[in-house]
């Protein structure tokens, strides 16, 4: 059976009669005027899509770039004492980081809403009634929004976390729930390891308060105990200045923000007198250095003669053991 030719054949040179002459398909040709248009107008769709996509993320890779190309090559070894003043050696590396970890989260959050406005038009294009789409996804997206709740806590939790350089990766922090190392932060939970290894999830939305000691500055308090017999002016003096010494070592030399200070007593129990020392150092190093010092004031205690609480205890098992033995 042959269809019949559309009313648009008889125009010599169209699309239509091009079709028809080809094909011999009516309905391809009486369309086809409307296919090439829609089509177009698609294409064209996309295309802007993808280039208000391709400038969103040239735009966001720039405001999160944290190079210094920006500034004046002569002012360039100024930017970078700054930052190692006032953020440490690594951080740089830290602002690097958290950048890129922004960049990727609004590049992602632009491709998604760009995509889905070019859906929306191409959908309207083609014919389809996207007003009784829209109402459904919104009933859709209410009904979701409501069973999953504690969901979208965490995620806008774990954004502002973001956008805010609470923690990260590597930091110390006590975040109520559970204390530890940052091995792992995702947009909706977050993965510490505690001092005894094991492994806590904690959900970003139940996060109240986070306490981090890894990041600017951080106050080293070393308690001294110390036997009644001993000279506590003595006593100080030789802590300080084995402290000092730690403190002006090759090691850690480039991580204090203020030298060691003598606070004196602080305590006296009933059996030991405590003398503090009291150090600022870049965050992250506070261990490390009470540690070196505690094995350095104990060593310099011994060589001094300054006793400490256990001789005390030494002497009296000695003096039991004596008077049994008379």
């Amino acid at each position: 059976m042959t269809s019949l030719a559309p009313a648009c054949a008889a125009d010599i040179g169209s699309w239509c009669e091009r079709i028809w002459s080809g094909t011999g398909m009516g309905w391809l040709a009486e369309n086809v005027d409307g296919i090439v248009r829609h089509g177009l107008r698609i294409l064209l769709i996309i295309v802007i899509a993808l280039v208000i996509r391709f400038l969103l993320h040239r735009v966001i890779g720039r405001l999160t770039k944290v190079a210094h190309g920006s500034l004046p090559s002569a002012l360039r070894p100024l930017q970078e004492r700054a930052d190692n003043l006032l953020l440490g050696p690594a951080g740089t590396a830290r602002r690097t980081q958290r950048a890129q970890s922004l960049g990727s989260l609004l590049k992602s959050v632009t491709s998604f809403f760009v995509f889905t406005v070019a859906l929306i038009l191409i959908l309207a294009e083609i014919g389809i009634n996207i007003g009784p789409l829209l109402a459904s996804a919104g009933i859709a997206g209410i009904a979701i929004g409501f069973g999953a709740q504690n969901l979208i806590k965490d995620f806008l939790s774990g954004i502002f976390m973001l956008l805010e350089d609470q923690y990260g990766v590597g930091d110390v922090v006590d975040l109520q729930l559970a204390t530890g190392t940052v091995i792992a932060v995702t947009l909706r939970t977050t993965t510490i390891r505690s001092a005894d290894g094991a492994i806590w999830y904690v959900r970003n939305g139940e996060v109240l308060r986070v306490g981090n000691s890894s990041q600017g500055e951080s106050v080293v308090t070393i308690d001294l105990p110390l036997s009644y017999r001993a000279d506590t002016a003595k006593a100080g003096k030789v802590a300080l200045a084995t402290a000092t010494s730690v403190a002006e070592s090759e090691e850690f030399a480039e991580q204090m923000v203020s030298m060691p200070e003598m606070q004196g007593v602080v305590s006296m129990a009933s059996d030991a007198v405590t003398i503090r020392l009291v150090a600022t150092v870049r965050a992250g190093q506070q261990w490390a250095f009470g540690r070196a010092v505690r094995s350095s004031v104990a060593e310099a205690f011994a060589a001094s003669g300054i006793p400490s609480p256990a001789s005390d205890l030494r002497r009296w098992d000695s003096t039991d053991t004596t008077g049994d033995a008379t």
